[in-house]
């Protein structure tokens, strides 16, 4: 064995490179097996490919022209822009397709990765993209084209009870998402992996069609096969400037000249968001390089070319056999962000960032704490390849907002091969077909706001981003950097009142309010100070937040309650003539010419029928407009509308969010609490529901209220100018001191609607469901004779009925206080028959009950969807599997009647006006 040298030894100390648990022979073998490039103050490993590779262009070294026009300009040559081209080679696209790369293809990240191919991902529109992958590395083998794929399996162990509750609920949802899982216990997690110690662990998760690929491999290949399907690639071309003609794509200007193009594809890796920048308007593509380690042994005698990948997701760690040596790897909590000042090196070779060994003292200590072998083998080198993130951890693609026939695939954090076969596909689909084959809403670069693309945003951010591949990701998970960046003008009075907060598309919006922390109170305060508090969970039982959330619950259903809409997307139309009732009549699936002072709830569409948007249009005036729609929905609902108003400007759309605050005040007194404010009559006959009116309240004008909550209780939503808002709101608040006035987070109005059966878009509906599906058949202007987008398939299901139907359970035999509480994607048994999914879930505090929003379908013995009726709903004998233990559930498809402690004249006034209102619009729909 070898022995540092004093010299060594000293150096190791002052940086503490390995932390003082680990054992001396294991640091020493580690250390002295490096090769050493110089000698100072920090050692330096030689940088080399974590694969064998051939020094090979896919230009076979002979010079290619860029051609003068194309259909499609691909850029980036990596396994993610080898993906798209390969995809559109197989739709016939391949002679019109050109692939260009400033350097050569396969050398900007796709080298360096770790080559894991997992298809346990956060969402089920992220498992099938991932399954695609492997579905096309088995088929391009079965071809003979080399990707490296080796179906190994992976092993996920865990150290503590809530990891296991994690891989319960895994287990629990493999049914849905049709994957072969397995529960296993210490002992025989240590049978399929013998390398790893299992004295600390709780069990794991046996996935064994996952594996690994060789990256570069697959990037050459998908390049050969598109090839000859006619693709063009051209190396050491790069790209200068993306130009546009009214918003369309028209030509990419390159170093080598321009090629005129109706599509480009930015695949430009951790380029990409340099990329997007090189066109006016420029496209937001938010990603930020980290320093991303890998550790390489030498050939270790004995290893199983067949071990399967390990991740220690409590150690933050992985590793995976790779040619005989151990390739290994991880996730650190805190990352650390790399080119802080935005300047990305040209060449790969100023790329590969030095090794920082006491930043990576983290990883190793763990991993030599797993594999205690690992202390006897040779290390090889330590690879410190940067690799990009988006700010919210997840895949950017989908088509640009800001033009059209820009697309993007980037920011696949480290798991490139896991993404690259299912969104290559996906985006190939996009550009020849118009629409794709996966649902991929919560992927689109149009999720993103201007302030996601900010760089010292994006450098804050990801420090935490690369943590959340392994960490517990708890129900309502909030990130901590890049907070107070959009705020209503109350906020502060909000954070007085003791808020508690989350955040969506960086607008600060209270989840609960915590009483301990109102101005005023000591024993929440330190030092008379308030300070900012961000919502959390932290368990998958009975949250820390429940006693809160219920009094603001009951100031809401029997009282008064106040919640802050601020945050909610808020549009306004006009047009000269009747320009803009024709363009949302055919946007809208509902009947939108309703006379002025009118509010219509209606779905926009797209072609398969599935929601876009889903929103409340208030007329305003004859050819005036204000839309209301999800927060998620700002960037992206206003990208769609756009697309599809008139070319001639007719119709002007300006996007008001920030120039309003938005107040809720609802419960059973809020008529009478909101009257005392206002000379406005504000009776049922004057001021029904689903109606506008435009109030003065206190000393402020030009508020616009409307009688809606959104939560289905008593109540309106104030659409305040920013400048009267705190006027307002202190004459709120003062004014409903006598009626028990309360706060109330995004926590409660979720229970509400909840307990009320109210689907919300993003989570309930998406670009998938019909309102058919859902209930919302009355809101389609069947039976009027206009065209909207998305009726003849909305008529085909009418006419052939729906496979799947939303339906509300309520959870029995289930124990708020000491079980395991759903969170969402439960799988839903129908007569011991899985049948479906549960997509919302919220605690019925009327029902003391858990309530659950989700879809059933009716799946023969074949597993093909069959028509579903009401009947087959109402027949049957329902369980929800909330990790692993199946709970009976009574199954509703019509929204409840919740019963009140005070059935006082008002509520029953307005149950009266909102039956008569709900009347009248099913009658004229009926016509």
């Amino acid at each position: 064995m070898n022995i540092l040298s004093c010299e060594h030894l000293m150096m190791f100390h002052q940086h503490q490179i390995i932390h003082s648990v680990i054992s001396t022979t294991a640091c020493r073998r580690l250390l002295n097996a490096r090769h050493i490039t110089g000698v100072g103050s920090r050692y330096q490993t030689t940088a080399s490919f974590p694969y064998e590779v051939e020094d090979i262009s896919v230009s076979d070294g002979a010079p290619v022209s860029l051609p003068k026009e194309a259909k499609v300009v691909i850029c980036g040559g990596g396994v993610m822009g080898a993906a798209v081209a390969y995809h559109l080679a197989e739709l016939g696209w391949g002679p019109q397709t050109v692939l260009i790369d400033k350097g050569r293809c396969g050398g900007g990240t796709t080298w360096h990765l770790s080559g894991l191919v997992g298809v346990f991902k956060p969402s089920l529109a992220q498992v099938k993209l991932a399954k695609s992958s492997v579905q096309l590395y088995k088929n391009m083998e079965a071809r003979g084209l080399k990707t490296g794929w080796k179906e190994c399996g992976s092993l996920c162990i865990a150290r503590t009870r809530d990891r296991m509750i994690a891989f319960r609920r895994m287990k629990a949802q493999a049914v849905s998402w049709d994957i072969d899982c397995d529960l296993v216990t210490p002992q025989e997690a240590q049978k399929l992996c013998p390398l790893i110690a299992v004295d600390d662990l709780q069990g794991g998760l046996w996935i064994p069609g996952d594996g690994v690929g060789d990256p570069y491999q697959i990037c050459l290949s998908l390049i050969s096969a598109a090839k000859e399907g006619g693709l063009q690639v051209v190396e050491n071309c790069a790209v200068q400037q993306v130009l546009n003609q009214n918003r369309k794509v028209v030509a990419v200007g390159t170093s080598r000249g321009m090629v005129e193009c109706q599509y480009f594809v930015n695949c430009g890796g951790f380029w990409a968001r340099k990329i997007g920048k090189m066109s006016e308007p420029y496209v937001k593509v938010p990603l930020h390089a980290c320093e991303h380690y890998y550790l390489h042994t030498k050939p270790i005698p004995g290893l199983d070319p067949m071990t399967p990948v390990v991740r220690d997701l409590d150690g933050h760690i992985y590793f995976r056999e790779n040619g005989g040596s151990l390739l290994a790897g991880g996730f650190e909590p805190k990352a650390k962000p790399a080119f802080e000042d935005g300047t990305i090196p040209e060449s790969s070779e100023e790329r590969i960032l030095p090794e920082d060994w006491d930043h990576f003292h983290v990883l190793l200590e763990q991993m030599l704490h797993r594999v205690p072998s690992l202390g006897d083998a040779v290390l090889e080198r330590l690879c410190n390849g940067p690799e990009a993130f988006s700010p919210d951890c997840k895949w950017i693609v989908g088509e640009a907002p800001e033009i059209q026939n820009y697309y993007v695939a980037a920011g696949m954090k480290t798991i490139g091969i896991s993404a690259a076969g299912g969104v290559g596909r996906a985006t190939a689909e996009l550009i020849v077909n118009g629409s794709s084959s996966y649902d991929m809403y919560e992927l689109d670069v149009s999720r993103f706001l201007g302030l996601h693309n900010n760089r010292k945003f994006l450098r804050d951010r990801v420090r935490e981003v690369p943590g959340l591949h392994y960490g517990i990701i708890y129900p309502f998970h909030e990130f901590k950097t890049g907070r107070n960046l959009r705020m209503s003008p109350i906020y502060p009075k909000l954070r007085e009142a003791g808020a508690v907060f989350g955040q969506v598309m960086g607008y600060e919006r209270p989840a609960w309010f915590d009483p301990g922390y109102a101005s005023g109170n000591e024993s929440g305060s330190k030092n008379g100070l308030h300070p900012y508090r961000i919502a959390y969970t932290n368990t998958y039982g009975k949250p820390p937040w429940f006693n809160f959330v219920h009094d603001e619950y009951e100031a809401c259903r029997e009282q008064v309650g106040l919640s802050d809409y601020s945050s909610f997307t808020k549009i306004d139309f006009w047009s000269k003539g009747t320009e803009v009732v024709d363009s949302l009549q055919y946007l809208c699936s509902n009947d939108v010419d309703i006379p002025v002072g009118a509010i219509i709830h209606t779905g926009m569409q797209n072609k398969k029928g599935g929601y876009e948007n889903d929103c409340s249009l208030a007329r305003i005036a004859e050819n005036h407009y204000m839309m209301i729609a999800p927060t998620i929905q700002q960037t992206r609902c206003k990208a769609w509308i756009q697309r599809h108003l008139p070319t001639d400007g007719s119709v002007s759309l300006s996007d008001v969010t920030s120039m309003y605050t938005a107040i809720c005040v609802m419960g059973p007194f809020s008529r009478v609490f909101l009257s005392e404010l206002t000379d406005t009559d504000l009776s049922p006959k004057s001021f029904p529901f689903f109606t506008f009116k435009e109030l003065d309240i206190g000393l402020a004008n030009g508020i616009r209220a409307m009688n809606i909550t959104h939560t289905g209780e008593l109540g309106y939503v104030l659409y305040i100018p920013n400048e009267f808002a705190l006027h307002v709101y202190t004459q709120l608040i003062e004014a409903g001191q006598k009626y028990g006035i309360r706060h109330a987070g995004y926590y409660a109005m979720r229970a509400l609607r909840v307990e009320r059966f109210f689907a919300f878009w993003g989570q309930d509906l998406d670009t998938t469901t019909t309102p058919l599906e859902c209930g919302r058949s009355w809101r389609v202007k069947f039976n009027r004779d206009m065209d909207f987008v998305g009726r003849d398939a909305l008529m085909k299901q009418r006419d052939e009925g729906v496979k799947r139907m939303y339906v509300q359970l309520i959870v029995q035999d289930h124990d708020h206080e000491v079980d395991i509480w759903p969170w969402g994607t439960e799988p839903i048994y129908r007569n011991g028959k899985y049948v479906g999914a549960i997509t919302t879930t919220g605690y019925g505090f009327t029902f003391q009950k858990q309530v659950c929003l989700g879809f059933v379908q009716n799946f023969d013995d074949k597993g093909t969807a069959q028509v579903v009726t009401p009947e087959y709903i109402t027949t049957g004998q329902y369980e929800v599997d909330i990790a692993g233990i199946r709970y009976p559930a009574k199954a509703n498809l019509h929204s409840p009647n919740l019963p009140t402690k005070y059935p006082d004249k008002e509520r029953l006034a307005y149950r009266a006006t909102r039956d008569i209102v709900n009347d009248v619009v099913i009658s004229t729909r009926s016509k």
